[in-house]
């Protein structure tokens, strides 16, 4: 469906606002994906939807050598142009491509909403909203595509389209492997927050996730009888307490206003109720939410765990798996967002948030350029309704796809006037 007509702008304005053609076409897309959703690593069906279309504006995706995801540059050669001219050099905020990241996966949770649109695959469902990043930054990409071609985008822009977010340590390491960051000098996202309302911007400086990493133990002694104690490890108290000292112990171990929890999800040992088992598991989350603080997170815990198991006579086997980093954005670049938003709907369409405590892997970019995340509001006007992320019946207003491909499309109009 092809884009009709830019609106007129006058002087000092910024175009590229959002068609109402291309408005119902992405809605329509949208709800596509949210019908036929994929976990990570697995969306060939997404990344071949998303490819289609950039090729029918006239674009040349680049699919990852890992079958799914893609980035596209719009404007010039870019990789050509600004390759190796930003390593290292996080301050250059004029230089290099502006970036636009989306998600591609959904999780595998039943889709419980009444809707035309509800998902078609069985325990399977956008619920994170990974859909409306998606189609964002695809209409993002095709507003200035056509801006391009009237020789109205000053610098070149990349969409980044990633796959497996859902899943640690997360795609963003694929795609930055694959070269989805050569020559980027700045980098965008946002996700969606049901408690924002729709058409507002959620914003932050400095960290805006927390870290996150998967926890699982085993503990193994030997059993008995529940009768003799005694002379048996007995395996159940020292499961119950690993669950309830460990992040007790590490509360006095580390500085409080890091933030550092270990939340437990699973935890299994015994088949009867006279008899001590020889096994337990363990398997949680340990969450963080100062940078610091989270590279030092596996040796705490780790000497946590095996101080309380040994306290009561059980071998411990820990398997800590690093996830990710907390994003933590850059003070410049998300002003950028926030001149954009302002530029769009006014200097009211912009909140404060508060830093949470959910995992990004958008954070892996920020190892490498300097860069900001956004909440995108999804909540409907007047509707107190209390919904959250990764819930079946997760569902966003559209008129959030609107405010965030203008979004987008000002932020890269103002970055390229920043040079």
């Amino acid at each position: 469906m092809p884009l009709d007509a830019e609106p007129d702008t006058a002087d000092g304005e910024l175009p590229g606002e959002l068609p109402s053609v291309l408005r119902a076409e992405l809605i329509a897309f949208r709800r596509d994906l949210h019908m036929h959703p994929e976990l990570g690593n697995r969306e060939f069906r997404t990344t071949a939807a998303v490819k289609a279309r950039l090729e029918k504006a006239g674009l040349t995706p680049r699919t990852l050598s890992t079958g799914t995801g893609l980035f596209c540059d719009i404007g010039r050669d870019t990789a050509r142009e600004t390759a190796g001219r930003v390593a290292g050099q996080h301050g250059t905020a004029a230089r290099g491509v502006l970036a636009l990241r989306a998600d591609l996966d959904a999780l595998p949770i039943p889709d419980t909403k009444t809707v035309p649109y509800r998902s078609t695959v069985p325990r399977m469902a956008h619920a994170c909203g990974h859909d409306v990043h998606t189609t964002v930054v695809l209409g993002a990409g095709l507003v200035l595509a056509r801006l391009a071609e009237q020789g109205l985008l000053p610098r070149p822009v990349r969409l980044i389209f990633q796959p497996a977010e859902e899943v640690l340590p997360g795609g963003a390491l694929d795609a930055i492997e694959c070269g989805a960051l050569d020559g980027v000098g700045r980098i965008l996202a946002v996700h969606c927050d049901p408690k924002v309302e729709v058409g507002r911007l959620g914003l932050k400086h400095g960290p805006i996730t927390s870290a996150c990493d998967r926890l699982e133990v085993s503990l193994d002694g030997p059993g008995g009888h529940t009768a003799r104690p005694h002379f048996t490890t007995d395996l159940v108290t020292a499961a119950a307490r690993v669950a309830t000292d460990v992040p007790a112990v590490l509360a006095r171990r580390v500085d409080a206003r890091s933030g550092m929890s270990v939340t437990w999800g699973r935890m299994e040992t015994g088949h009867a109720p006279n008899v001590i088992p020889q096994h337990a598991e363990l398997s949680g989350t340990v969450r963080c939410l100062d940078l610091h603080a989270w590279r030092d997170a596996p040796d705490l815990v780790h000497a946590a765990i095996d101080e309380i198991a040994t306290l009561h006579g059980a071998k411990s086997e820990i398997n800590y798996v690093r996830g990710v980093p907390p994003v933590v954005n850059d003070p410049e670049v998300t002003e950028l967002l926030r001149s954009a938003m302002t530029a769009r709907r006014g200097a009211d369409s912009v909140e404060d948030t508060e830093q949470s405590l959910g995992g990004e892997d958008f954070s892996w970019y920020l190892e490498h350029v300097p860069g900001a995340m956004a909440r995108l509001g999804v909540r409907p006007v007047g509707d107190n309704t209390r919904r959250d992320l990764h819930s079946g019946d997760f569902d966003v207003d559209e008129g959030a796809i609107r405010a965030g491909v203008e979004l987008f499309t000002a932020a890269a109009l103002l970055d390229a006037r920043s040079v």
